[in-house]
């Protein structure tokens, strides 16, 4: 399980949300092996009055959160870190220094899914990648 929120200016993200979400979807399906039917993304589009950030980060800057279940290992965490940036910016051409990223990782019990705690779904998928 992975879910992802998506911060930046709203004249910035809104044009490239779409885009924006099958990158991170590819990726996470790709170092994370989620099944395509995992999309759990969400955006949050903010007026200029509402987003402060470093006076070296342009308009594009955008704060990726990524909540997921613990039990990957830090070179996969790693690396799903680089293929974002590396997509993100070859892709929407936004600076690898507008783009931050960071990971939450809480056990499993923590979540409350389909009416029950984490730990006590069945997966189609593999955690410990």
């Amino acid at each position: 399980m992975a879910q992802i929120k998506v911060y930046g200016l709203a004249d910035k993200l809104n044009p490239v949300k779409a885009e924006l979400s099958n990158i991170i979807h590819a990726s996470v399906i790709e170092v994370l092996q989620l099944t395509p039917e995992k999309r759990f993304h969400r955006f949050f589009p903010l007026d200029k009055s509402d987003f402060f950030y470093p006076f070296d980060r342009s308009d594009n800057y955008l704060i990726i959160e990524i909540s997921m279940f613990e039990g990957r290992s830090v070179e996969t965490k790693k690396q799903l870190i680089r293929l974002l940036i590396k997509n993100i910016s070859e892709n929407l051409n936004i600076s690898i220094f507008d783009i931050e990223i960071t990971i939450f990782e809480t056990p499993k019990y923590n979540w409350g899914i389909r009416g029950l705690p984490g730990d006590e779904l069945i997966l189609n998928y593999k955690v410990e990648v």
